[in-house]
């Protein structure tokens, strides 16, 4: 009975990563060909970039700035006690602009986009609507989820790029008010340690998290099949895979940083 049991898990887990690795090719296809055309869904990525960028902005540079307020105080702080107080920039730009920037960005949007767009399309398989386009002829992977893929994933990049000019230059406004530095020291050291690779292991982040996040929600959205039930389960379902997924993403790009 354990070996028959494992054995069902192992073919159900296999069905479901090919099933998910399907799906993940038919969404890029799908926006890459919605980028090249003209199509109705356009205004579904104009309003998705607004409701997972533009609305988020505000937590985003809550959280920079805390963030970046913090490292500097502390660095600025108990650094030059062992002679390398220099270090504190190193220290910004390997937390906000190479880790913690791309991964709370993307921690951030799967909390508030990734669980409305999984119960938006949730609700639609339960109320019929998607087998209402298919019966029209309208591809549902085209319309609907290749919009949301080409938003999240901008969102996301864009985000990024917000996080880092709060945490690098709004967090050093904000520090002069309790520790003064010389701004010329401190963007000159900053731009010092700034590397090419560190702009692009931020960026090329911001792009895989957009591409899995907006991969997990629409998968798990459209999965529910019949009951209204099945929507917070598939919500759920979708954060925690959003998570799992970034963070092993997250860790790997790192290693191949390292190497």
């Amino acid at each position: 009975m354990l070996f028959q049991r494992l054995g069902r898990q192992s073919i159900n887990f296999s069905h479901e990563v090919l099933y998910g690795a399907g799906f993940f090719y038919q969404s890029l296809v799908a926006s890459l060909q919605f980028m090249r055309r003209r199509q109705v869904g356009r205004g579904v990525i104009t309003m998705q970039l607004l409701f997972t960028g533009v609305e988020a902005l505000s937590v985003i540079a809550l959280i920079s700035l805390s963030l970046g307020a913090v490292i500097i105080i502390q660095g600025v702080n108990i650094l030059p006690q062992f002679g390398q107080g220099v270090l504190i920039y190193k220290i910004l730009i390997t937390v906000i602009t190479r880790e913690l920037g791309p991964l709370l960005c993307a921690f951030v949007v799967i909390a508030r986009s990734g669980t409305a767009i999984a119960t938006e399309l949730g609700h639609m398989v339960v109320s019929h609507q998607i087998e209402a386009y298919i019966s029209t002829g309208v591809n549902p992977i085209r319309y609907l989820v290749a919009p949301r893929f080409i938003g999240v994933t901008l969102s996301v990049i864009l985000l990024n790029l917000y996080f880092n000019v709060f945490g690098l230059v709004g967090s050093f406004i904000l520090t002069q008010f309790f520790q003064p530095i010389s701004a010329f020291e401190y963007f000159h050291n900053l731009l010092l340690y700034l590397r090419t690779p560190d702009i692009i292991s931020s960026l090329l982040k911001s792009l895989i998290f957009g591409l899995i996040i907006s991969h997990t929600a629409t998968y798990n959205g459209l999965k529910v099949q019949q009951s209204s039930t099945e929507v917070p389960q598939m919500v759920i379902r979708s954060v925690v895979q959003g998570f799992t997924l970034c963070i092993i993403a997250d860790a790997i790009i790192t290693m191949i940083y390292y190497i």
